[in-house]
Formats: C-alpha cells, structure tokens, sequence
C-alpha cells in the first residue's frame, strides 16, 4: 500500500513537474516577461518589444554588468541576427548556419545544441541567419536554410518532428522565427530574389502537421488540410491577372520572410510581404498584389481579411516585410509598421483603413507623400528606374538615383513600441542608391532580379539613427545617430529605458523620454540582433546576441567598404545589475567564463 501512495505521488510530481514545463497558449498571451520568460519573438505576439520590468531603469542602468557571456564556436561565424528566447530558466537561441543552443539562463552553461545538416545548394539571399526560435509544450521550433522546420525537446534537444516548408534547389528558404498563435504555429517564406511564391503557413505546433496554406501572390490558390494530409482548396489569393500582367505571377515573389505578429483582440495575424519578382517594374505593369503590402489573416480559416500596399508596381525591391506592431490609439486597436521604403504607416487592426503615415527618414525621392484618403503614395514618375526596352539594343534601362537605397529605411531589425511612452523607437537608415533595370527571364533557382545597383550613404558623420517617434503626429521626438547603419532590433521596457545594438559593437541603453544615452557596453562584434529582458531568482537581465554579418556587407555597396573594418562574431552576452535583487554579488569562474552573480 504504501509502495502504491510513493509510486503516486512520484507520478503525481512527475505530471505537475511536466505542466510547470509546458509552455501554453494563456502563457505565450499574458506573461510578456513579467513572469520571467520571453515566450515568443517580439516579446509579447503583438511584437511591441516592451517588457513592463523596471528594476533596471534610467537612474540606475549606469551600473549594469555582464554576468556570462557564451560563444557559438566554430567557424560558423557570419551574421547573428537572433532573438533568445526563455522559459523555466533555459535559453534558447539560434546562431548561423541553422544551429540552435540550449544554454542555463542564469549561468550560460551549454545544457545541448542542435545542427542543421544544410545541403550544399542552398541559396539564402542574404547571409546565412536564422532569427530566432518559438516555444510551445515542451518543444522548441526553429526554421532552417534549406526551409525546413525542426522541433525539438525542450530539456534534451531530440528531434521530435521534422517538416519540409518548400524546394531549397527553386530557391525557398527560412530563416524568419515562427509564431505561436491561438494553438496555430505560422510561419512564411524566404527566397523572392530567385522568383519563389510567398506563402504563410500553419501548422500544428505540436506534431508539424500543415493546416492551411495562404499564397501572398494574387492568382494562387490556398488549401486547408485534413488529419490525412489532404487538402481541399480554400480559396485564390485575390484575382487572377486582375493586376499581374501574363505569367509573372507564377513566380511573383511577395515572401513573407521576416514572420508575422498576431493580435489576440482581432484573431487576426499579420504578415509583411517582400518585393515582386523580377525587380524590373516594367516587365509587370498593376499594382502586384499582395507584394510590398501588410496582410491581415484569419488564423482559424486562413483567408486574407484585408490587405494594405504600400509601394504598388514595386521598382526598388521595397519590401513591405517589416513587422506590423499594434496597439491602442484614441480608442482604437492600430497597426503602425516603419516600411522599407521610408514611410510610417498607421492602420486600423482589424479593417486595414489607412489612419496615418509619414516619412521617417530624410530623404525620399520615389514618392512624395501618401495620400490618406486612398491610401496611395503619389509617385514622382521621373524618379523610377528606366525602361530597358526603350534603351539603345535593350542592354540596360536609364539609371536614376533613389532613397531610400533597396536596403531601406528600416529593413529587417524589429522596431519597439511603449505603452507608457506611446512613442515607437525605429531603428532607421538614411541611404540611398543608383538603380537601374536590365533585361531578365525567370529560370528556377537562378536570381530573378532584372536591375543592378549601388548603394551609397547620404552623409558623412552618419547613416543610422534610432529615432523615437510619435505615431499621431510623425514627429521625431528625439534621435541618436549611428555612423554605421543600424541593423539590430530595439527593446523597450518598464524602466523608462530603451536598448539598442550597432554594429560598432556597442549594446546600448538611452532614457525613453529624452534619448540619453545612460549605459553602453562593447560587446567584441557587431550587434545585429535584437535585445530581450527577463526576470529570474528576483533579478532582471538583459542579453543580446553579437555578431557581425547580415545583408549590409554581402549588398551594401559602397556603404560595405565603409564598414569592412567591422569584425565577425558569434556571442549571446547578459547582464543585470548585481544585488538589485537583495542578494550579495560576488564574481566567479564558471566553464573558462567569468561570471558576476548574486547569492
């Protein structure tokens, strides 16, 4: 009898142990780190990167310290563009080349990894990142190079299930972190500079098992999935031929390869769409639909509930992925999104009508404004890449010069949002370029671009600047320049502090309010990445991954030159404060490391 009650109760702690284990839809929805875990990318699903802590604040951020640091190792260095992401204590975290790392919060010790084996023809278009993971149950979901999805146990790194996303020989790719939302995991594509199709996709976190699919391209059908794998149509993106001109649209590009955010309040997810392919906007005259757009998506039936473009006939590879944050704004649930090609959009969550846009960068020569009653940028004709059929034996289009250059304004390093401030804090870039078009025809895995060009800073003592910005209004309420552009994401918190990485190395944290510059710390390599806080054992932490790489030295042109100085790296570096939590710090040896710590 008594043998009976142990093996019970054994199994009784073994269950709750588990449950405690368990990362959970209500989890992912309501923690949003001030339980202590960062559950998902963009911190809380709304991607607003605003963590409500405060121990660490503006009065005393001067003292934080780094507590551990841990390198990836290897040769695999190139850009690191991950953000961590925590629960009961581990971190996990990807790094280049489709790796991912279990590390122990608290002290950085390596519990496993995981290695992707990559094919030899795989074809990322820009760097071999991989930008981070999502927890749900006890797994751990991450996507790979050769566009695969992989999740594995969260305590031992086992492969529990392994899903093929597309063909990496056509050119598809991922390296975006999926999305946990309402049970449903999303995710998207990479690839439209090789004349791919934009989807998202979702699947059941739990085995890998595919839902639905939704092309971003208009003309493609979607499909819903039984238990068996059988899919039923559910529908065409958009019109067929409606404002794709021919055939281009079997190959139109519109990836959705940096994810998505969701909203709980509408049941809606959000996805920005990349450029249409090829670059050449006069092989596809019509707006293109849905490419350089947000598009709003049902997570239950998959079906597009409203879309937004912001550069119709795309001639600039003006991406619209950038992530669409939402928030509360005079009584109302709103998007605001910083779109690659310079301006600030604000719309209404749920119907996708236009509120608000502005420039948030300098220079902008493709457009001189947008016109908020048909939300539609009025063009400057005179500034589109010529037409290659109308060149001297159609070698090559008449070059013009364009800002934002096709790097953007802001490009793939998330932008943060405070509800206490409610200003955004938009990681920004003033460049631009000399575009012109060429002829192009589409071969599978081959580049599908159709232009050249080169990018080149607009002035001399910067070309980054995190600029704080009000949304109501679009002004810049305050900005700090970088001379190398930014190219990691923002974190806001509770504490009245913003952080931020450049390239120079230096992780940095300024007064919300004012943008002084309050702490900094180099970090021995570029920071590309974005930063995440978290609470444990009474303390809070900040981390940051380093090292250098991404789009900028592989496409940047003469911008590239000036930063070839720029070392690579491959580093997740924390910090706290010691004793903020009420314990006594102490320095200590751990794994070759010295850590500071509290007892």
């Amino acid at each position: 009898m008594q043998l009976k009650l142990l093996t019970a109760l054994i199994a009784v702690g073994l269950a709750a142990a588990t449950a405690h284990a368990q990362v959970t839809d209500r989890m992912i929805q309501s923690e949003a780190t001030a339980k202590g875990n960062v559950l998902t990318w963009g911190i809380n699903t709304q991607g607003q990167r605003y963590s409500p802590l405060k121990q660490v604040n503006a009065a005393n951020a001067s003292k934080l310290l780094p507590v551990w640091a841990f390198s990836f190792g290897g040769e695999k260095q190139r850009g690191q563009e991950s953000q961590p992401v925590i629960a009961n204590g581990k971190m996990f975290v990807t790094a280049s080349y489709s790796r991912i790392f279990a590390l122990d919060a608290t002290t950085g010790k390596k519990l496993w990894k995981y290695e992707h084996r990559l094919p030899e023809g795989i074809m990322p278009c820009c760097d071999v990142v991989n930008r981070g993971a999502a927890l749900y149950d006890n797994l751990v979901i991450f996507a790979t190079l050769d566009a695969q999805l992989v999740a594995l146990d969260q305590n031992t790194g086992d492969v529990v299930w392994k899903e093929k996303i597309d063909d990496y020989a056509a050119g598809y790719s991922a390296t975006a972190a999926p999305i946990i939302a309402d049970g449903v995991m999303l995710t998207g594509v990479s690839g439209g500079e090789f004349g791919v199709v934009g989807r998202v996709e979702a699947r059941d976190p739990k085995t890998g098992r595919l839902l639905w699919t939704r092309p971003t391209v208009e003309g493609h059908m979607g499909y819903v999935y039984d238990k068996d794998g059988n899919k039923k149509e559910n529908g065409i993106s958009g019109t067929v031929n409606k404002s794709w001109p021919g055939d281009l649209w079997k190959t139109g590009g519109a990836t959705t390869w940096l994810g998505g955010t969701y909203d709980a309040k509408t049941g809606l997810a959000y996805f920005g769409t990349g450029n249409p392919a090829p670059w050449n906007s006069h092989l596809r005259e019509g707006d293109n639909l849905f490419s350089c757009s947000t598009v709003a998506i049902d997570v239950k039936t998959g079906q597009i509930k409203w879309s937004y473009q912001g550069t119709p006939n795309d001639s600039w590879d003006f991406d619209g992925v950038n992530e669409f944050v939402t928030f509360d704004m005079d009584g109302k649930r709103v998007g605001g999104k910083a779109d690659r090609n310079g301006f600030f959009y604000v719309n209404d969550a749920t119907t996708g009508q236009l509120l608000n846009a502005f420039p948030f960068v300098k220079k902008i020569t493709w457009a001189s404004s947008i016109d908020l009653k048909t939300g539609r940028p009025n063009f400057i004709a005179d500034n589109r890449p010529g037409n290659p059929t109308e060149a001297p034996e159609g070698k090559k289009g008449s070059s013009v010069f364009a800002a934002p250059g096709f790097l953007g304004g802001k490009n793939q390093m998330p932008m943060a949002y405070s509800p206490d401030t409610k200003l955004f804090y938009v990681p920004a870039n003033e460049w631009g370029m000399d575009i012109w078009n060429e002829p192009v025809a589409y071969k599978k895995g081959a580049a599908y671009l159709g232009a050249g060009f080169t990018i080149k800073p607009l002035n001399e003592d910067y070309i980054g600047s995190l600029r704080a910005i009000d949304p109501k209004t679009g002004k810049i309420a305050w900005e700090v320049k970088n001379s190398a552009p930014l190219w990691g994401g923002v974190l806001t918190t509770g504490g009245n502090l913003v952080f931020w990485g450049t390239p120079e190395g230096y992780l940095k944290a300024a007064d919300a309010k004012t943008g002084k510059v309050v702490w900094q710390f180099q970090t021995g390599s570029g920071v590309v990445a974005p930063p995440v806080t978290w609470m444990q054992g009474g303390e809070q932490y900040i981390a940051v991954v380093s090292g250098w790489g991404g789009a900028v030295p592989l496409w940047g042109g003469e911008v590239a030159k000036k930063v070839n100085l720029l070392e690579q790296g491959g580093m997740v570096w924390v910090f706290k404060i010691p004793g903020a939590g009420g314990g006594a710090s102490h320095t200590a040896k751990a794994g070759g490391a010295t850590q500071v710590a509290s007892n």
